[in-house]
């Protein structure tokens, strides 16, 4: 998925700045500069540990590089008011920025092409690429949980199944809507591409015909399923959960229609890997992270078949 991967390589560069060295000295030293503008004591619109390691392993990879890495963060007050940030978004927090140079510019070549990183001023700036955030333009949508997902990823069944294990175990916020979400590229015209392969964007297909014309029987389906997502016998499972299959081939046009909103709408909200969540609209974090917000403590004690506690998505997609 082309797309999806130049966004998730977007979050592994590295930020550098050329420091002038004495033509005595054997090697090139470059200091690497991470500006992050962030919303002070909120752990959602503050810097993204993830990303800063991240951004460090991709500067010292190869080995070649001798750098220094220096992450700096600004409060959100401070830059609405410091002319150096004038032009940039400052509605969507943390605001990652790489200084701009020869350096640079190259590195993050491929990204600006495609449209994932784009440049102001003296920076090369990342936008909505966080593994959590804060969009303060959105209003609070009340008890909204989105969970974006590709459907074969192993990260998201995992949180999907958490999930089913919560509401059974009583350990979900009362009345929040949980909502999952398709992770993809593409449109109907074009056609799509989802990191899995075919079989996983048509797999998002069915869900979402089922979430729409079955919505009784989503969550039964998405339970079986997940009990062996690569496997083709879709329709099996369908029949288990009490769904006819035949629903799925008359309802498969409207259903790519569906699929080609899932794309806009996660390439909107900068998600780019599975799982990622949207609590109430505007704060997005990971998973495991959910816990942390109040009312969801409970999903720290989720527990599996064997009274154990429930697997935790250690990674994504």
């Amino acid at each position: 998925m082309k797309t999806n991967r130049i966004m998730a390589l977007a979050l592994f560069l590295a930020l550098l700045g050329s420091t002038a060295c004495a033509a005595a000295e054997k090697s090139n030293a470059n200091t690497v500069t991470i500006t992050v503008i962030e919303l002070k004591g909120n752990p959602n619109g503050s810097q993204d540990q993830g990303l800063n390691e991240g951004l460090k392993r991709f500067m010292t990879q190869d080995g070649k590089e001798n750098v220094e890495v220096k992450v700096v963060t600004v409060d959100r007050k401070k830059a609405l008011k410091d002319s150096k940030y004038k032009g940039l978004n400052l509605d969507y927090m943390p605001l990652y920025l790489v200084e701009k140079n020869k350096f640079t510019e190259e590195k993050f070549a491929d990204a600006i092409k495609y449209g994932q990183l784009r440049t102001s001023g003296n920076f090369i700036v990342f936008e909505k690429q966080t593994g959590n955030g804060i969009d303060l333009t959105k209003k609070a949508v009340p008890n909204q949980l989105e969970v974006f997902v590709m459907s074969q990823c192993p990260y998201g069944v995992l949180a999907e199944n958490k999930l089913i294990e919560a509401v059974k175990q009583g350990k979900m916020p009362k009345n929040v809507k949980v909502n999952i979400r398709y992770i993809l590229n593409g449109d109907v015209a074009s056609g799509f591409s989802s990191l899995h392969g075919s079989g996983e964007w048509e797999e998002d297909v069915r869900q979402l015909i089922v979430k729409k014309y079955a919505p009784e029987k989503f969550w039964k389906y998405l339970e079986l399923r997940n009990k062996d997502y690569h496997s083709s016998l879709w329709n099996d499972v369908a029949e288990q959960a009490g769904i006819d299959p035949a629903m799925f081939k008359k309802y498969w046009n409207e259903g790519l229609n569906m699929l080609e909103e899932e794309a806009k709408y996660g390439n909107a909200n900068g998600v780019n890997s599975s799982p990622t969540v949207i609590w109430e609209g505007r704060v997005k974090t990971n998973m495991n992270d959910l816990a942390k917000i109040p009312g969801f403590e409970g999903l720290a004690e989720v527990k599996d078949s064997n009274g154990n506690a429930a697997p935790q998505p250690t990674g994504s997609c």
